[in-house]
C-alpha cells in the first residue's frame, strides 16, 4: 500500500494518482472514507480544521488529543488498520483568534500546532495568511512566511517529546477559497498568479532556513493555490485547465512538492481526474460529503412520512429549521434572501450548512428516531425509488440491504468513490516534474 510520501512522489514522476483529503468529523462521512479505502487498499487521508478541532475544544467538541481515538474506533468498526489512516491538520495558526492582537493571537496558535504534534498528526497544513487585530490587512507575504516557520519550529519540538526525529509532512500557502463555500454569488475565483505562487514558496523557504529547519523544508510535500474552482450555496466554478498552464509550468522546477487544492466539492469526475492530472495532486473534500449524509438523511424522512404515523415521526427536517433558527451564527453568513429563498439555501444549500448543526442534542435525537422508526417498518420498494433512486438500484442488483443506516453511508459512498477514482487515475501525465536543483 503506498504511503502518502509516495503519492506525492508517483505524481511528479509522471502517473497521474493523488490523495483526497476528507476534511470533517461526522461519523457517517468517516466511516465511509475508512470502507472506501479498505475497498480500495488505499490510504485515508483525514483532516480537522482549526475551528473543528482545537486546544477548546472547537464546534465538534473535540481536542486534538482525543481526535485519533475518535477516528480510531471508527477504523476498528470498519476494520481499517491504523497504517492505513493519516490524520491531517488544515489551516492551523491564529484563524480562531483573529480579533486579538497578533502576539495573543499567536501564542494560542503554538499551543494548538504543538497539540496536534503531541497527538501524532502526520500533516499539517501551516496557515498563518490572516491578518490579527493590530495587523495590517493584508499581511506581508515576509510576515506571513516567517509565522509560518515559527509554528513549524514548535511543531517539530513538540513531536521530538514523543519520539526521536519527526517525520510531519508539511502543506504551505493560503490562497483558497472561502471556506465551506462562499456566500450568495461568490463562488466564482480567481486563480493564482505563477509569480504569488513563486514568491510565496521562495518566502517560506528562506524563512525556514532561517530557524534552521532545513530537514523540515524537506518535508513540505504540498503548496495551497488557487486553481479556479469554488462554490456558493448554487452554483460552482467548475475547473479550467488552460487556466492554470503558468502553474504547471512553476511546480515542475520545485523539487518534492505538488498542489493541494481547496473547496474541490461538486466538481464533475472528469474534473477531478484533470486536476490530479495537473499536480493537484491532494484534492480537498468535506461539505459536498456531509451534503450527500444531509440528503440521505432528508430522503429517508420523506420515506418516514408515508410509513409512520405523524404523532411518532422524527420530522428531521422541521427539527433542523426549528434549531437553526434559534441559533444563526453558522448559516447566516452563508445563505441570503428571506421567507422561502432563504429556507431553500438554509436546507439544500451547496454550503451545506446544517453540517454544524449535526451535534446538537434536538437533531442527533431526531436522527435517532428516524433511523429507529425505519428500522421497525419494510420499506417498500417504489417508495425507495421515488425518494432514493440510486440506492433502488443498488437494492435490486442485490449489492444493498434496504437497511436506514446502510442506505445512507451507501449514497456517501458514491462521493468517496468519486474521488477514489480520480485519485487512482494510472494514465500516464503529459509531461512529469523536472526536479533541478534547489
Amino acid at each position: 500500500m503506498e504511503s502518502l510520501q509516495d503519492i506525492i512522489v508517483a505524481n511528479r514522476g509522471g502517473r497521474a494518482c493523488g490523495v483526497y483529503a476528507v476534511c470533517s468529523a461526522h461519523p457517517v462521512v468517516l466511516e465511509a472514507a475508512m470502507r472506501q479505502g479498505v475497498n480500495d487498499d488505499r490510504i485515508v487521508l483525514i483532516e480537522a480544521t482549526a475551528n473543528q478541532v482545537n486546544q477548546f475544544g472547537g464546534y465538534s467538541g473535540l481536542r486534538p488529543s482525543g481526535f485519533p481515538e475518535f477516528v480510531g474506533k471508527i477504523a476498528r468498526k470498519v476494520g481499517a488498520t491504523e497504517d492505513r489512516i493519516v490524520l491531517g491538520g488544515d489551516h492551523l495558526g491564529p484563524i480562531c483568534w483573529t480579533a486579538e492582537s497578533a502576539d495573543r493571537a499567536m501564542a494560542r496558535a503554538h499551543e494548538l500546532i504543538a497539540a496536534y504534534a503531541r497527538a501524532g498528526f502526520g500533516k499539517i497544513h501551516l496557515d498563518t495568511s490572516m491578518a490579527c487585530g493590530d495587523d495590517p490587512d493584508p499581511l506581508p507575504e515576509r510576515t506571513v512566511a516567517g509565522r509560518a516557520a515559527e509554528l513549524c519550529l514548535t511543531a517539530e519540538r513538540a513531536v521530538r517529546e514523543r519520539c526521536e526525529r519527526s517525520g510531519i509532512l508539511y502543506v504551505i500557502g493560503t490562497e483558497v477559497p472561502v471556506a465551506g463555500g462562499g456566500s450568495h454569488g461568490e463562488s466564482r475565483t480567481v486563480v493564482t498568479d505563477a509569480e504569488s505562487a513563486a514568491a510565496t514558496l521562495e518566502a517560506h523557504r528562506a524563512a525556514f532556513r532561517a530557524k534552521g529547519l532545513q530537514a523540515a523544508w524537506e518535508r513540505v510535500i504540498g503548496l495551497v493555490v488557487e486553481p479556479g474552482v469554488g462554490f456558493d450555496n448554487t452554483s460552482v466554478s467548475t475547473y479550467e485547465p488552460d487556466a492554470i498552464a503558468p502553474l504547471k509550468a512553476l511546480i515542475g522546477a520545485v523539487p518534492n512538492v505538488v498542489y493541494e487544492a481547496h473547496s474541490t466539492d461538486y466538481q464533475t469526475s472528469e474534473s477531478l481526474s484533470r486536476l490530479v492530472r495537473d499536480h493537484f495532486a491532494i484534492l480537498k473534500v468535506g461539505p459536498q460529503l456531509t451534503y450527500a449524509v444531509r440528503r440521505a438523511l432528508f430522503a429517508l424522512s420523506y420515506i418516514e412520512a408515508e410509513l409512520v404515523p405523524a404523532g411518532r415521526r422524527a420530522d428531521l427536517p422541521s427539527t433542523c429549521e426549528k434549531v437553526m433558527l434559534q441559533n444563526p451564527v453558522h448559516w447566516r453568513p452563508y445563505c441570503s434572501g428571506r421567507g422561502p429563498k432563504a429556507r431553500v439555501s438554509r436546507r439544500f444549500g451547496y454550503s451545506d450548512r446544517i453540517r454544524d448543526y449535526w451535534n446538537q442534542p434536538a437533531i442527533a435525537a431526531a436522527v435517532g428516531k428516524l433511523l429507529d422508526n425505519l428500522a421497525a417498518v419494510e420499506i417498500p420498494l417504489p417508495l425507495l425509488e421515488q425518494h432514493m433512486p440510486l440506492q433502488y438500484e443498488a437494492v435490486r442488483d442485490g449489492a444493498l440491504e434496504p437497511v436506514p443506516e446502510k442506505l445512507v453511508l451507501e449514497h456517501v459512498m458514491r462521493v468517496t468513490d468519486r474521488y477514489a477514482r480520480a485519485c487512482q487515475d494510472d494514465h500516464p501525465l503529459v509531461a512529469p516534474c523536472t526536479e533541478p536543483r534547489p
